[in-house]
């Protein structure tokens, strides 16, 4: 078969959960009530999801959790995207569901990427579609040390356990469990997840330098919003004016 056919066996799984307020996006709350940070989730993914059907030979199909809301998320895919019901006490037990359910499927080539970075170049999962043709692992590394895209094309379950999810050790460790596996990595460039209140108002610059009719999603949940969404810091400057005699509260994200 050739590597052309090979890559037409492509999948990019977008690992989502159900948006659900208090649930959601907490690290953003401040400066986003828990309403808006489930509204930015929802936003987010749509314009994701936008991302990946765009790509040519690449199939779309998204990872929900949890799996009850399979039914609600089949009105926001395109009707030929795959959905799978996913669950477990972590994103690493998640992924290897979604992945090896994938590969079961008869795919060649699975990538599975985060659901709050739309401004993904789509450049980069063409990449990875390419680097799978001659490495076990592709990996595109989040600046905060986690990663927004890991890629296999072979099932490696065990690539996915003894891993800090969530912390900065995310990448370096994945790296140790590839070589411990024998596998080998391959690189994308780093980029960025929405996760904080720094990395929201870094989502908004990028926006207005990107074409308008992108990340129409995203956009109208800025629009809604104006002025601008104030940062965590103004938050926490704002709590210490309004209450003086208090020492100045710092805002933990």
């Amino acid at each position: 078969m050739s590597d052309a056919c090979v890559r037409r066996r492509a999948v990019a799984v977008i690992m989502a959960k159900q948006p659900v307020p208090g649930r959601t996006k907490t690290r953003l709350c401040p400066p986003l009530s828990p309403l808006d940070a489930a509204q930015l989730s929802e936003a987010l993914l749509s314009d994701t999801i936008a991302l990946v059907s765009r790509l040519q030979g690449v199939r779309l199909a998204v990872a929900v959790t949890p799996a009850a809301a399979v039914a609600a998320f089949r009105l926001r895919v395109p009707h030929d995207a795959v959905l799978l019901p996913v669950e477990g006490p972590d994103i690493g037990a998640c992924l290897s569901q979604a992945t090896e359910c994938l590969f079961a499927e008869g795919y060649s080539r699975v990538m599975a990427i985060g659901s709050d970075g739309p401004t993904l170049p789509s450049a980069y999962l063409e990449r990875a579609a390419e680097l799978l043709d001659h490495h076990d692992v592709v990996v595109g590394p989040s600046e905060d040390g986690g990663y927004y895209l890991v890629g296999l094309r072979r099932p490696a379950p065990g690539l996915f356990e003894g891993i800090a999810w969530s912390t900065s050790r995310v990448v370096s460790q994945t790296e140790g469990r590839a070589a411990t596996l024998g596998l080998s990595v391959a690189w994308l460039p780093p980029w960025y997840d929405v996760d904080t209140a720094a990395d929201l108002e870094r989502l908004r610059a990028e926006l207005a330098t990107l074409p308008s009719h992108t990340l129409t999603s995203t956009r109208r949940f800025f629009n809604a919003r104006p002025p601008a969404v104030e940062t965590a810091r103004d938050a926490g400057h704002r709590r210490a004016t309004e209450s003086p005699g208090l020492p100045h509260e710092e805002v933990s994200q």
